[in-house]
């Protein structure tokens, strides 16, 4: 089992910055995939942002590109999620999660472990 502890989110105007942090609670943390999802009211959980195991290979939703950065420190169990230029459609409850499996990491069911996720408020 993995335990995953969202951190970071809260309420910021438009153009603004935030960085998420993510916590897991196992060693093995250096061997996983981890991404970030979101899922805003009334809509369906979204694909944010991904990144390997070594921290060589991410990935990110055309929404995000260019505005979020994901990285991890394999030393401390953390991934992070650095958002740039918040828009108000950025609001949304971000999950991270983990994938100890070879995946693409970019859909949900490729992911094992949830946090319990943290809100992103975004004012115009």
């Amino acid at each position: 089992q993995v335990q995953l502890v969202e951190s970071g989110g809260g309420l910021v105007q438009a153009g603004g910055s935030l960085r998420l942090s993510c916590a897991a609670s196992r060693r093995t943390f250096s061997t996983y995939r981890m991404g970030w999802f979101r899922q805003a009211p009334g809509k369906e959980r979204e694909f944010v942002a991904t990144i390997r195991w070594s921290g060589d290979s991410t990935y990110y939703a055309d929404s995000v590109k260019g505005r979020f950065t994901i990285s991890r420190d394999n030393a401390k169990n953390t991934v992070y999620l650095q958002m740039n230029s918040l828009k108000p459609e950025d609001t949304a409850v971000y999950y991270c999660a983990a994938s100890p499996k070879a995946v693409a990491g970019r859909a949900e069911y490729e992911y094992d472990y949830w946090g319990q996720g943290t809100q992103v408020t975004v004012s115009s």
